[in-house]
């Protein structure tokens, strides 16, 4: 490296971002986060150190006490999360607005280029990748750290919606916060029905994570758990086909891959499904909306499993 690892300099390229420190999702629930940190904590632990180079040791030492065990003291609480996101979405506004959030990795040029119904997956799934080989050096943390902090901020742009530039007096505000029209007296109020679609993403987050280590059983449950709280969810009904495929059981796949469809007549992932299973949509409708007809199918990659779940470049 160019400078001395954990000099103050060294030390603060990493200070805002701990969720790029601990590889984790800034998706993460607290559940995931405590399992990511015992994961690098096990793995940078002194006894599993013992037969490395010295500078290996040094580094590994220094890495858990100096940056890992701050970042997880961070994000265990809800308090540090919101802090920690509110400081990433006012870079990815700062960024866009001096045009500065150009991706300098493939990885981060394919979030910022994919139809929105591919994001969360594509995103845990380089998310997984970069996060795997983190800790095998101080060159490969520095390196790997890097492109996950460029990530979750190519992400965060991506849920923010286009970032929209107000006066100076009010400051920036994305289009997905703008003021919503309040409720009337004949519309019901919305509060419970954002708490179950936000416990229903929770779901939906563990059910990502259960598969990319392939625990068909448990991902299935949080998704099944998912559809009860938030049943009109396309990508929830997307992503539990694909794990009825993974458990060989194409019957309840097309049930599902059909009804996302229906909610979604244009879900990328669902038509490439559809057609690879056969499934007539021409007559699906929701509303009165037809499906259009699926684009060819890209071909299955013998190693990986259905649309990139496990998939690696």
């Amino acid at each position: 490296m160019s400078y001395p690892a954990f000099s103050p300099d060294w030390l603060n390229q990493f200070s805002s971002d701990p969720y790029a420190i601990l590889g984790v999702s800034v998706a993460a629930d607290e559940r995931r986060i405590l399992t990511r940190y015992r994961s690098v904590a096990k793995r940078l632990h002194p006894d599993a150190q013992f037969s490395a180079a010295d500078p290996q040791q040094e580094f590994v030492s220094q890495v858990l006490s100096k940056l890992v065990n701050p970042a997880y003291q961070r994000l265990k609480q809800e308090k540090g999360r919101s802090e920690t996101l509110a400081t990433l979405r006012f870079k990815v506004r700062r960024f866009t607005r001096e045009q500065e959030l150009e991706p300098r990795t493939d990885a981060g040029q394919r979030l910022l280029s994919i139809v929105e119904a591919e994001v969360d997956l594509v995103y845990e799934d380089q998310l997984g990748q970069l996060c795997q080989s983190q800790y095998d050096s101080p060159e490969a943390f520095e390196l790997y750290t890097g492109q996950i902090a460029e990530l979750n901020l190519i992400y965060l742009r991506r849920k923010m919606g286009t970032v929209v530039m107000r006066e100076k007096r009010t400051g920036l505000m994305a289009t997905s916060m703008a003021t919503t029209p309040p409720t009337t007296a004949a519309e019901p109020s919305s509060t419970n029905s954002h708490l179950s679609i936000s416990y229903a993403d929770r779901h939906f987050k563990r059910a990502q994570e259960y598969l990319r280590t392939k625990n068909i059983t448990a991902a299935l449950q949080e998704l099944k758990d998912a559809i009860k709280l938030d049943p009109k969810n396309s990508n929830y009904h997307c992503l539990i086909g694909q794990v009825y495929l993974l458990a060989n059981l194409p019957g309840m796949a097309k049930v599902h891959f059909k009804q996302a469809l229906r909610l979604d007549p244009t879900h990328g992932i669902a038509l490439k499904y559809a057609q690879q299973l056969n499934l007539d949509v021409s007559s699906l409708t929701l509303d009165g909306n037809c499906v259009p007809q699926a684009p060819p199918p890209a071909p299955v990659r013998k190693n990986g499993l259905f649309g990139g779940i496990f998939s690696r470049r």
